[in-house]
């Protein structure tokens, strides 16, 4: 049965690194005959998280603040796997990624007990170092909290400049992480 992926891209850069293990991931996924849709945050405006519970109220457009989360909620809603992309930005994710990622929390505030949909989940990231801890430890934590299920991790290190990830191995294994979804 095919499966329903969006891709939240955190990168700023729409052709770097990141963003070549986003398109093998989604190339394997789309080939078996699952559905990707992929967003780059770093050019859609997306305000940060007021805190102010005040969403949930319209499931449309859950949130109070009007701004491109609004194209983000229904294929979110609708996805059953999300993909965190992101370069490695001081230890973490980056905060493109961030940003859209807690404004996610009006679509719990649609539930009376602030329940997240489940959703099977993968990390991708990119980074210059290898130093991924921090970021496995966030995610791993964060897959626990929403009760979701990781399907895998993607983390390329040894790759800053644009075009460092050419010929890496990484970009075979998101391909078939990508594949193997069905």
């Amino acid at each position: 049965m095919s499966k329903k992926i969006i891709i939240l891209n955190g990168s700023p850069r729409k052709t770097g690194n990141t963003a070549a293990l986003t398109s093998e991931f989604a190339k394997g996924a789309r080939e078996v005959g699952n559905t990707v849709t992929e967003f780059f945050l770093g050019s859609m405006n997306i305000h940060g998280c007021k805190g102010c519970f005040g969403g949930g109220k319209n499931p449309d457009s859950p949130c109070v603040q009007k701004d491109d989360m609004d194209k983000i909620y229904p294929v979110y809603k609708e996805a059953d796997i999300v993909v965190l992309a992101s370069p490695l930005y001081y230890w973490t994710i980056s905060g493109q990624l961030k940003t859209a990622f807690d404004r996610l929390f009006a679509v719990a505030e649609c539930d009376p007990n602030y329940r997240n949909p489940r959703k099977e989940s993968v990390l991708i990231m990119a980074a210059e170092g290898h130093g991924f801890e921090e970021s496995e430890y966030w995610y791993d934590r964060l897959e626990k909290h929403l009760g979701w299920k990781s399907l895998g991790k993607i983390l390329c290190g040894g790759v800053m400049a644009v075009g460092d990830i050419k010929d890496k191995q990484e970009l075979k294994d998101a391909y078939e992480l990508g594949k193997a979804i069905g």
